[in-house]
């Protein structure tokens, strides 16, 4: 059986927990047998959820859907915070939620909505004087990034089950969800870090409609 996708296609992969975007796109490549291949829009290791892929000619659209609104859910654990806003690394601080109560958490979401100023994570591979901005973070050193307007086009807490709380969000393009993640918890004074994110939409195409790695291989 014939394993290699037209020319010209656009693969929907639900990536795995713990693989990285290039993880999936080396492993597509070999197993498909196909010389160009890339994705559109990066998902960190730890998330999961939609993947698009691009091979031939729809290489050139990878732009195009990178541009699209994005949509995530997840968990943010409350009252511990990480130096890279998630769980890669160790927690580093901790404070007291019991005095917190559901409305003040829902309402915290407020200023959330709209375009915002976010400053991206030191832990993100954003490039500071020509090197990658984790390299430098994980070296332990004093890394500045410029803070960057985004647009959060609904964020909603789905459930409370403290220390965490899931949520909604729909984004535009160059969000980073860890930002949002440790900006919420110094809103709610408590700190706060991503302890789960899924993609589950960008622009038209959804998660429901992807393939296992496996399922797309076979």
């Amino acid at each position: 059986m014939n394993n290699t996708p037209p020319e010209g296609s656009v693969l929907l992969i639900d990536k795995p927990y713990q693989w990285t975007s290039f993880d999936v796109v080396k492993k597509l490549r070999y197993a498909l047998k196909v010389k160009k291949i890339g994705h559109a829009g990066t998902l960190d290791p730890l998330a999961t959820g939609l993947l698009i892929l691009c091979t031939g000619k729809m290489t050139k659209q990878i732009e195009t859907f990178q541009a699209q609104e994005k949509e995530y859910t997840g968990k943010f654990y409350l009252g511990k915070t990480t130096p890279s806003y998630d769980l890669e690394t160790e927690v580093d601080s901790e404070t007291s939620i019991d005095h917190l109560h559901e409305q003040e958490i829902h309402e915290a979401t407020i200023p959330f909505t709209g375009i915002i100023e976010q400053t991206p994570p030191i832990f993100s591979a954003i490039k500071v004087n020509g090197k990658r901005a984790y390299e430098g973070a994980r070296k332990g050193e004093d890394v500045k990034l410029k803070s960057r307007k985004v647009e959060i086009k609904a964020f909603e807490i789905t459930s409370i089950d403290l220390p965490e709380v899931s949520f909604r969000i729909v984004c535009s393009k160059g969000t980073y969800i860890r930002s949002i993640a440790h900006d919420f918890g110094q809103a709610l004074g408590v700190g706060a870090h991503l302890s789960e994110l899924r993609r589950t939409r960008i622009g038209d195409f959804s998660v429901d409609d992807a393939k296992t790695i496996e399922e797309a291989i076979s």
